[in-house]
């Protein structure tokens, strides 16, 4: 089988992770255990998981010009990603202070650097996305290089994914063009309006929607037709940082790949799952032999 060509159009951070027994409060100093600086952003993240699940992986976004722009490019380059089409603009790149605790919470700021600068795509940069199987994004990086990215992938054949983190107003024209929306309880209600209570609200905007509940599974519905719940793997959660980003890349190579949706979405919840079980959002992003192996296990919560 080829390798599904995917494009994930996005942010790229560095993020500087610290480890503490609790997540601090407001105006609270607490004492942490570790700290590590990993490549992450939701874009580089998705593309480096697409990669390791099996895709062919393209990273269209914008970098720094310091050291930090220079690191990214080379880690996430190093986990088998296309980033000749990367942008290195004068300035600072993207920066995520991300704190997880001893239980696996995990609480982020995210200062945008770079990723703000990342507008008007280029015909190089459409050609990317119009010669692929899937594109991939966020909303990490302005809302109108998302929308111009997905009106050139439905105008091409391209399926669109959109996972709507972190959660902001969408224009009507951008929604127009998603064939598949992943979002949690809180980015399905800035959408729709509902959240787990009433999934199906999501199909009165999109034709394929996935709602992720964490440790409960996930949702996939589709308008007129299949509505139903998927659930989640049992594993030890370690940090949660990079599941969602694990399990939307892993979906999109699924479908790519031309699986059926209910199994593409079971086997996302496994590259979640798996993800999970490490420290780090890049760094704990799952192989596909590991994907596989828990997708096999059958051993869901």
């Amino acid at each position: 089988m080829d390798r599904p060509r995917v494009v994930v159009v996005g942010s790229a951070n560095m993020d500087l992770v610290a480890t503490a027994p609790k997540l601090p409060r407001s105006a609270e100093t607490v004492l942490g255990t570790d700290f590590v600086m990993v490549a992450g952003g939701k874009g580089a993240n998705q593309a480096i998981a697409v990669a390791r699940a099996g895709g062919a992986a393209t990273f269209l976004g914008a970098i720094g010009s310091d050291s930090f722009g220079v690191t990214l490019k080379a880690r996430i380059a190093a986990a088998g990603v296309d980033m000749s089409h990367v942008r290195v603009v004068y300035g600072t790149s993207g920066v995520a202070l991300v704190t997880v605790s001893a239980g696996g919470e995990h609480a982020v700021v995210v200062t945008p650097g770079a990723n703000a600068s990342f507008a008007g795509l280029t015909e190089a940069e459409l050609g990317a996305v119009r010669a692929a199987d899937v594109l991939v994004a966020q909303l990490e990086i302005p809302v109108e290089t998302v929308t111009q990215a997905a009106l050139a992938a439905r105008e091409a054949g391209t399926r669109v994914v959109l996972n709507a983190a972190p959660p902001r107003e969408l224009p009507a024209e951008l929604l127009g063009a998603v064939d598949l929306l992943v979002v949690n309880d809180l980015e399905a209600r800035a959408i729709s309006g509902k959240g787990r209570e009433a999934p199906e609200a999501l199909l009165d905007v999109v034709p394929r929607a996935v709602l992720t509940l964490g440790a409960e599974g996930a949702w996939y519905g589709e308008r007129g037709g299949r509505c139903q719940h998927v659930p989640a793997f049992k594993v030890e959660l370690v940090d949660s940082t990079g599941a969602g980003d694990a399990f939307t890349s892993a979906l999109a190579v699924a479908w790519g790949e031309g699986r059926d949706l209910v199994e593409a979405v079971r086997w996302a919840s496994a590259a979640g799952a798996a993800c999970a079980r490490r420290l780090g959002a890049s760094v704990s992003l799952p192989s596909r032999a590991e994907i596989d192996a828990l997708y096999r296990s059958g051993d869901p919560a």
